[in-house]
């Protein structure tokens, strides 16, 4: 009977069997509860939780200037001229103040009221965090004509703080490298997110300079690629940057920047000839892409005053429909920016604000800016009110192809696109569908598949471009509502029109599969903006990927390889010595279908790129500018990123 008594207490449950974990162990435990992920998105935000430090620096207006350096070995390193890290002793703890913030998690200025009136950053966790997930970092503070200097491995104080010089420079400097074992995917850093990023900080903070500086990228003339971020107009020139290439329909911008009820508002607008409703929404510099009480705000302002100035104005007697909230907003580009004392985060993603004061504060803003600007611009205020038209009437047409949409998608499994190659599994999560270019490659893909959770739908030739189609034509679009009915989504509720029902997602897994050229790539860009623009909460929730099927099938004698670059392409050919065959595959039809699932659909050893939204805005931007009418400004990008287009990245 003691044997298994003894066995029992092994097993018990008891207090020794709780591990306390002080902060930074904890961080080192469970990262991604403090960074969101220990992949890409979480590396570069080890940067931005730095920046925030010097951003914070600066909207209480002690800092003017923050450069950040990628270095050679991708490690980083942040400076600014704010007033330094104090390095006095701190009562409580015992050690300098500058250990204190490096070194617990919760510790620094912004948690004091008189310090700092709002702060960035979503957690509060800011430099410390970063301390503890670096496998070393060095602090460099300069302040009162001194350099003081602490380093740290993996969140630890290697020394106590030292004076190293002295020195009528102010601020701080902060140099850190990821720790590869908690940063196990990868430790390079990409310049253009930081850069989005910076440019980001520039436009919410006007009057700031951020410098980005790439050390691994040397010019001919010496010196390192990199740009500097200023701005002087703020959102309005945000606005300017993200509708470069729409065009507007009015002279103007319109913003308006002040404090109501206590809370610092910013916000700037601009119609132009697209039928997309582009709302961003900040709250200290974060975006907060599930919006909230300030976007709610926005919304009720626009709605109250444009439907008052238009009733007024008598151009509403001949409109035989009501209008509704979202016609005041087609085509309508706006950033709302808040800083508040005390965020409230809600949400999935704790990216939605819940102070309900905001909302009033916001709504009062709006109202005023837009009044003052359809009194002073009347030419402006009748454009705006036609487009308000015809955007009802274009609703009243697209809620007649929704309706047919969502009637084909709630029925049976008969009412399920003819096309569509369905798998048996009934599992969402175990399941995913493939959209195909071409009822060739379709074909083979059938073939090639595993039936029991693989499903494919052939699109025939290339999408309807969203991006400037009229949202019934969308809807009428035959290709767009086999994708709708194929993947059980709805879209459209009694409150929200364009609001997205996931909870009969038929597939987990949405993958676009496309030839790996121009037309292929092309296509690609085609669907993902159907996706953005008509599917986000989709790419949001991690459901859509992309397929890399390969360029060449390398072959000498009984031995075959495939390779995805042209580098891949040689190297196989060296390796394998001699002469060698080398096909390329111009599209997925070329491949038999047990190649084609070998190399693009067997998850053993595929690679699928899971489309991610790093930055929203830069998206939004980017997608107009690929997809709409401005060609110079396409042919530009497509020029830079001829061999690293990645637009899902």
């Amino acid at each position: 009977m003691s044997e298994p008594k003894e066995e029992f207490n092994k097993h018990n449950y008891s207090a020794d069997s709780i591990q306390a974990l002080e902060g930074m162990e904890h961080v080192r435990m469970r990262p991604s509860m403090y960074i969101g992920d220990i992949g890409t998105r979480g590396l570069h935000h080890l940067v931005y939780e730095v920046v925030d430090n010097s951003i914070d620096e600066a909207l209480a207006g002690h800092c003017n200037n923050i450069t950040v350096i990628i270095n050679e070995d991708n490690s980083i390193t942040t400076e600014d001229d704010g007033r330094g890290i104090p390095v006095d002793l701190h009562k409580k703890e015992g050690v300098s103040a500058l250990e204190v913030v490096m070194t617990k998690i919760g510790a620094g200025g912004k948690f004091d009221k008189d310090s700092y009136k709002v702060s960035g950053g979503l957690h509060g966790v800011g430099v410390s965090c970063v301390n503890a997930l670096s496998e070393h970092l060095r602090a460099t503070v300069y302040r009162d004509g001194k350099v003081y200097e602490q380093e740290y491995e993996r969140g630890k104080a290697m020394y106590p703080v030292k004076q190293i010089g002295e020195s009528d420079k102010r601020g701080t400097t902060v140099t850190f490298k990821p720790d590869p074992t908690i940063f196990t995917q990868t430790l390079e850093y990409s310049y253009d997110t930081l850069a989005s990023r910076m440019r980001e900080l520039a436009f919410l903070n006007k009057g700031i300079t951020i410098h980005l500086v790439d050390k691994r990228n040397k010019k001919d003339d010496g010196t390192f690629e990199g740009e500097t971020f200023h701005s002087t107009e703020g959102l309005k020139e945000f606005i300017k940057y993200l509708d470069g290439n729409r065009e507007p329909l009015m002279k103007d911008v319109i913003a308006f920047e002040g404090e109501k009820n206590g809370v610092p508002v910013e916000v700037a607008m601009i119609y132009n000839t697209s039928y997309a409703e582009n709302l961003h929404s900040y709250v200290n510099n974060i975006n907060t892409h599930e919006g909230g009480t300030h976007l709610a705000g926005f919304r009720r302002g626009l709605t109250m005053t444009l439907k008052k100035y238009a009733d007024e104005s008598g151009l509403l007697k001949n409109l035989k429909f009501e209008i509704a909230g979202d016609d005041f907003r087609e085509g309508l580009t706006a950033i709302i920016s808040v800083k508040v004392a005390e965020p409230q985060f809600e949400g999935q993603t704790k990216t939605k604000l819940g102070n309900r004061e905001v909302s009033a504060s916001v709504s009062q803003a709006v109202s005023e800016m837009l009044t003052d600007y359809l009194e002073e611009h009347p030419d402006d205020a009748k454009t705006i009110v036609q487009k308000v038209m015809l955007a009802a009437q274009a609703r009243h047409a697209a809620q007649k192809a929704r309706e047919m949409v969502q009637r084909k998608t709630v029925m049976s499994i008969g009412g399920l696109p003819g096309k569509l190659s369905d798998c048996s599994e009934q599992d969402p999560s175990k399941c995913e569908v493939f959209l195909v270019e071409g009822d060739s490659a379709g074909g083979t893909a059938k073939q090639g598949r595993d039936r029991a959770f693989q499903a494919i739908l052939p699109l025939r030739g290339k999408i309807l471009n969203v991006e400037k189609a009229m949202t019934h034509k969308v809807f009428e679009n035959e290709e767009i509502k086999n994708i709708f009915t194929a993947l059980g989504v709805t879209i459209g509720t009694e409150e929200d029109s364009k609001a997205l029902n996931l909870s009969k997602l038929r597939y987990h897994k949405v993958v676009i599969m496309c030839d790996a050229d121009i037309d292929g790539s092309h296509i690609a860009t085609l669907i993902l903006t159907f996706f953005f623009r008509y599917m986000r909460e989709l790419i949001e929730n991690g459901h859509i990927y992309i397929a890399t099927p390969p360029l060449y099938l390398v072959k000498k004698g009984q031995k075959k390889a495939y390779a995805w670059t042209d580098k891949e392409r040689d190297d196989i050919a060296e390796e394998f010595g001699g002469s060698v065959a080398i096909q390329r595959y111009k599209g997925l039809g070329e491949m038999n279908a047990e190649q084609l699932w070998d190399t693009t659909m067997n998850p053993e050893f595929r690679t699928m790129r899971l489309v991610q939204i790093d930055n929203g805005t830069e998206a939004d931007r980017i997608f107009s500018m690929l997809m709409g009418d401005e060609v110079p400004p396409r042919r530009d990008f497509i020029e830079k990123n001829a061999i690293y287009a990645n637009i899902d990245a």
